[in-house]
């Protein structure tokens, strides 16, 4: 047991008030209780907030340095689709490069081989998980999104626009900058014309 200075002595419930005991004088403890749950809580709500907020407003398209995408003012929304990307170098088709751009200029052919055959096999996959899910309202309807360089040959997106025409995406979108009266707003999808 501890020597104490003579004089009175409080309770053990009293000893740390501020009024009878030592408990209002000294030093205050950096001990903070900290409470888990709402810190928790407060966490899965943000998390939850960010997801609801990210696939609330449509950007589907994987923006890269090396493409730049061209300006348009009559645009509509981004749907999620497969994206055939263009770029100065190569041509690729989510994320699975099918081609050179160089290769592509010298070769005389109107299609792309290597493009159409991963796009004829993304059909596939999509027609096989639908038909095992009995699922007839999703058919497959030839969506496709082109993400290409401002600065690409016609040429090239001539061929590319022709194989996906082959493989059975019919219905081409060209994804570009919305421009408003004072600056870019942001990657939306155009309509190709037909």
């Amino acid at each position: 047991m501890a020597i104490q200075v003579p004089g009175k002595r409080y309770g053990k419930r009293l000893a740390h008030s501020k009024v009878f005991g030592h408990g209002g004088h000294g030093k205050k403890s950096g001990y903070a209780d900290l409470l888990i749950t709402p810190l928790v809580d407060m966490f899965v709500i943000i998390v939850l907030f960010l997801i609801a907020n990210f696939s609330a407003t449509g950007e589907v398209l994987m923006m890269t340095k090396d493409i730049e995408l061209p300006e348009a003012i009559n645009v509509k929304e981004v749907e999620m689709h497969p994206v055939v990307m263009v770029s100065g170098d190569q041509v690729s088709v989510s994320g699975t490069i099918v081609g050179r751009v160089e290769d592509l200029v010298k070769d005389e052919y109107l299609n792309i081989p290597a493009l159409e055959e991963k796009l004829r096999d993304m059909k596939k996959q999509y027609e096989d998980l639908h038909a095992m899910a009995k699922d007839d309202a999703n058919s497959f309807k030839g969506d496709i999104n082109i993400q290409a360089h401002k600065e690409v040959e016609y040429s090239i997106i001539k061929r590319v626009m022709f194989s996906c025409a082959t493989a059975g995406y019919n219905n081409i979108n060209f994804a570009v900058l919305t421009i408003s009266g004072d600056a870019a707003a942001g990657p939306t999808a155009q309509a190709a014309p037909h």
